[in-house]
């Protein structure tokens, strides 16, 4: 009869024990990805007479344990699908563990076994976050809703979940985007106006980081057009420079046409020009001298004794 009586003890302070394991408070852990992080358990030495017992997921896969026969430390790198592979390790004096380099894979419930007198449980939640990319800011050219107003466009390179892109004024949240789909990247618009002295930044986070990149309007919103013009004013612009270029054009064009012909036309006239064989006429020189005779004077002469 006592011996009934001590077992049912025992099995009764075991059911406490269980229920009050089961019961207990899940402790949450966040990390970056890369960071190692530690589930402690909370005692300084492990008893004897205590078996250590690590189990992840919801299937309870049995990834490390200190047995109390050999008090030798295991790991079971290979459950589940080899994503702990040298990345647990086990204290042997306190049963808490460690794992290094972890990646967004290892989010998820770890539950730590003490069997021993009574089972104890504690159960953790464990948070892997990727790491953020710096947002970009850029100026949305296509866009012209005014043209005293400037409009951008913040964008995340790559999307990650738990993340959620903001613009900011100031310290006021003006509008927030967060979607975890990995085959988009995330982006949010804003417009500002050019003389606008107000501080804005653009904010990547999730619940353990975040990355700010801050506006510069001054040099950012006359990436497109300094100062902003109408549309109008700039087809005029462009049609005028492109009417004097074209007149320019023909004006050299017209010029080069007449200098050609002008050439043609000296080479025709020498090719038309006919050179004659000079002739040659002997001068009469004997009827010179008579002419010259006929027009002699001649004066008297006057003889004196």
């Amino acid at each position: 009869m006592f011996h009934m009586f001590v077992l049912f003890c025992l099995c009764f302070c075991r059911l406490i024990g269980v229920f009050a394991a089961e019961t207990n408070e899940i402790q949450s852990a966040s990390v970056m990805e890369g960071d190692s992080v530690t589930l402690n358990s909370n005692v300084t030495e492990i008893r004897e007479e205590e078996d250590i017992v690590w189990k992840y997921g919801a299937e309870k896969s049995l990834i490390a344990k200190i047995s109390i026969e050999t008090r030798i430390v295991s790991t079971f790198d290979d459950v589940p699908d080899g994503r702990f592979r040298d990345r647990l390790k086990l204290d042997n004096q306190t049963g808490s563990l460690t794992i290094t380099n972890t990646t967004t894979e290892h989010t998820g419930d770890y539950q730590l076994e003490k069997s021993g007198v009574k089972l104890t449980i504690k159960s953790f939640s464990v948070s892997v976050y990727a790491r953020l990319p710096v947002p970009v800011i850029i100026r949305d050219c296509s866009s012209s809703s005014s043209s005293s107003s400037c409009s951008l466009v913040c964008s995340s390179v790559l999307n990650v979940c738990d993340a959620t892109l903001s613009w900011y004024k100031g310290i006021s949240v003006l509008s927030s985007i967060s979607v975890c789909d990995l085959s988009i990247s995330l982006s949010l618009p804003l417009e500002v106006e050019y003389q606008d002295k107000n501080t804005y930044s653009c904010v990547l986070n999730n619940p353990i980081s975040n990355q700010t990149t801050h506006l510069d309007i001054n040099t950012l919103c006359h990436t497109c057009a300094v100062p902003p013009v109408s549309v109008s004013l700039i087809v005029l612009i462009s049609a005028g420079s492109l009417m004097i270029v074209a007149g320019f054009g023909i004006f050299w064009i017209c010029k080069k046409c007449r200098k050609i012909d002008r050439e043609e036309t000296v080479e025709t006239r020498e090719d038309e020009i006919t050179y004659a064989d000079p002739a040659f006429y002997k001068r009469n020189t004997q009827k010179t001298k008579v002419e010259e005779e006929d027009h002699v004077d001649y004066a008297p002469i006057t003889m004196r004794r």
